[in-house]
């Protein structure tokens, strides 16, 4: 990007920072998630320190906040209230430290220690006490004038009216806050109102304590943490102001932490992205100041933030980024998916190049078009998506992008049912599809062996070893050693792995199969009510229509794959190959017989496959879909947005080593 593309890039950013943060602000409304912000944010920051020329005083990485709401009176700051700036990786940290570390002596880079808390989603207060009396309490506003919110502060117990000090003037920085249990209380009061639903708990806090009566803003329960005492000169270390402001009787988070140097830090970070689910409030990062309070002053203040802090925010599952290009893949069973092709970019502490695109409504839903700017989430292990197209950022060089009419791997012309919104390749043979069934058929949650991923697959296919998943089992060691850069024992392993798949479940073999309509649920259904292969391939559409679980279009799709003469011939050669099913047992009832199990997030311990498997053989139901229907949900880490629906349905939230007590 040369100088003139970053100069209309950064106006661009600004504006629309400044319309976004004008809405979290001032209005406590938003259009975007805090993490697409941050990453706006992230991206205007970066370009500037590029072209430092083109840093102007208005720039959004120059203030700090929107300006007092009107209702109430302004108070000026005695010492302007900062914000910070943003890392997101471990190498953004390394960068940091490197900036700052130009600023300092040998002598004084080898005294850096840090300090680290956990970075609250609340809103920022400031709290003066005069002869140990509160005498105001503000918002952090623009960062030099803020909101009285004297009398609202006063309802929240966990600050002190009265502090023991002999300092006549005091200053106390810190955050209020709603705990998760209250502001689930909140939003399913809102529910019952048939009122909207609050986006998030810093909302909640925000809207709370700028209530005009007190009264509600009691009755919200927040809660709030101290963080830093500004005109206390007893204190050499941040350290030892947290030991001060516990000791003068405020609320200090326990979890907050020294640490002696940045690898330090790294694992306290890594550690709360574990942990974080298991906090009563949510966080969104942890804030790494400098310990040495001699040398925080000495790296002094850019704009509108400190040298010695910054605020290492969690892995995001939204970000910003570029669509370069958008292609079509063709499915298994022959859907026609566009997929974005991306300016690589961090997600969730990956780095992510597509993103689905759903379908051709979706495209239009969007007002997509190829080289918009656009807001990119993952939620778990769910493929990344495009959740917002900026079009502020449009340069007017944007193309769009018309779906194809033919497949792009057999060039049969499309089709489009009248119940989906998919176009699809009709061809059974098309190699596309036949390529892709093989992937399901070997895929983690089907035959899962080890060391057959597409890979492997694409040269199996493309040397004409295998034409349908059924030939797999007859591969020898000789045909695979004969692959350029397969290795003898590679193919031994291999042929090994496979044989050791020629005994599988049936539910796992039904949704080997790739059937239309058929996930994993379904096929633990269908397994467990028809009892074998044999009693399935026997079934009529009337007995699919009868199970209560099945729906008529899964029922009909079942039904024509069994009556389907290809897919007869692809049972005879797995049976003809050795390929033994093993039909459920049908078991005595288990501790969690009626109980029905939804998951969310990664495991650590178990497999998340594994865990399901567990709670089946105890007479447990597992689901992919959230309802009040459900008994256990499992949270695990990085959970999706299951989580947050459970909180508001009000549903019963458990950790893995709750549900490994379940299962033991």
């Amino acid at each position: 990007m040369d100088k003139k593309q970053a100069q209309e890039r950064i106006k661009k950013l600004r504006e629309v920072i400044n319309y976004h943060r004008y809405l979290y602000h001032v209005q406590d409304k938003q259009e975007i998630s805090d993490a697409a912000l941050d990453s706006l944010k992230k991206e205007l920051f970066n370009l500037e320190q590029a072209h430092p020329d083109l840093i102007t005083p208005d720039s959004p990485t120059q203030r700090v906040g929107g300006v007092p709401l009107k209702e109430f009176k302004k108070l000026v700051h005695k010492t302007r209230m900062l914000s910070l700036n943003d890392a997101f990786s471990a190498d953004d940290m390394r960068d940091w430290l490197e900036r700052i570390s130009k600023l300092l002596t040998l002598q004084e880079k080898d005294q850096l220690d840090f300090y680290c808390e956990l970075k609250i989603d609340g809103l920022a207060l400031e709290l003066e006490y005069q002869n140990g009396m509160l005498k105001t309490a503000s918002t952090r506003g623009d960062g030099s004038v803020g909101e009285d919110i004297t009398q609202n502060i006063k309802t929240v117990q966990s600050v002190p009216l009265t502090i023991n000090t002999k300092e006549k003037e005091l200053v106390v920085r810190g955050e209020v806050f709603i705990s998760k249990k209250e502001f689930n209380a909140i939003n399913a009061l809102q529910k019952e109102k048939g009122l909207a639903l609050y986006a998030n708990p810093r909302n909640v806090a925000a809207g709370s304590i700028r209530q005009l009566d007190p009264k509600i803003t009691a009755s919200r329960n927040l809660d709030s943490f101290a963080y830093d005492v500004i005109n206390d000169v007893s204190c050499d270390t941040h350290e030892q102001k947290h030991a001060r402001l516990k000791e003068l009787g405020f609320k200090i988070n326990p979890h907050n932490a020294y640490c002696a140097n940045l690898e330090a830090v790294l694992r306290f970070h890594q550690r709360w992205i574990k942990e974080r689910e298991k906090l009563p409030y949510e966080i969104d990062g942890v804030v790494v100041i400098i310990n040495n309070n001699a040398l925080f002053e000495k790296l002094g203040v850019v704009g509108k933030t400190p040298r010695g802090a910054i605020a290492f925010k969690f892995p995001q599952n939204q970000t910003t980024t570029k669509v370069q290009d958008i292609r079509v893949q063709v499915g298994r069973t022959g859907a026609i998916t566009p997929v974005a092709i991306l300016e690589p970019v961090a997600l969730t502490g990956i780095t992510i190049s597509r993103a689905t695109l759903h379908n051709e409504d979706e495209i239009k839903r969007l007002g997509l078009k190829i080289g918009d700017s656009v807001i990119v989430g993952r939620a778990g292990d769910v493929i990344p998506d495009v959740i917002k197209v900026l079009v502020e950022l449009r340069t007017g060089k944007e193309k769009p992008f018309t779906m194809p009419r033919v497949c792009p791997s057999c060039r049969t012309k499309l089709e489009k049912s009248e119940t989906e919104a998919l176009l699809r390749c009709p061809n059974i043979k098309c190699p596309a599809r036949q390529r892709r069934s093989f992937y399901h058929f070997v895929s983690k949650k089907a035959l899962d062996i080890d060391g057959l991923g597409p890979k492997i697959i694409d040269r199996l296919l493309d040397e004409g070893l295998v034409q349908d998943p059924a030939d797999i089992f007859e591969l020898k060691e000789g045909d695979l050693a004969a692959l350029d850069r397969f290795a003898e024992k590679s193919a031994e392993n291999l042929v090994k792995a496979i044989a050791q798949k020629k005994q599988i479940p049936l539910a796992k073999f039904i949704y080997a199969l790739g059937i239309r309509n058929i996930g994993e649920e379904t096929a633990v259904d269908l397994a467990r009510h028809f009892g074998s292969l044999e009693k399935l391939q026997q079934a009529t559409l009337e007995d699919f229509d009868a199970l209560s679980d099945i729906g008529p279009i899964v029922a009909e799709s079942v039904h024509a794959w069994f009556l389907d003469k290809n897919n007869k011939e692809l049972l005879d050669k797995f049976d003809n190959a050795g390929l033994k099913i093993q039909n459920p047992q049908k078991s005595a009832k288990g501790k969690l017989s009626g109980k029905t199990f939804i998951f969310t997030g990664t495991l650590d311990s178990i497999d998340r496959n594994l865990a399901k498997e567990k709670v089946r053989d105890l007479g447990g139901q597992t689901t992919e879909s959230i309802s009040k229907n459900i008994d256990f949900v499992v949270a695990g880490n990085e959970p999706g947005s299951k989580l947050n629906k459970a909180q508001t349905l009000g549903l019963n939230i458990i950790g893995e080593k709750e549900f490994l007590k379940l299962i033991q």
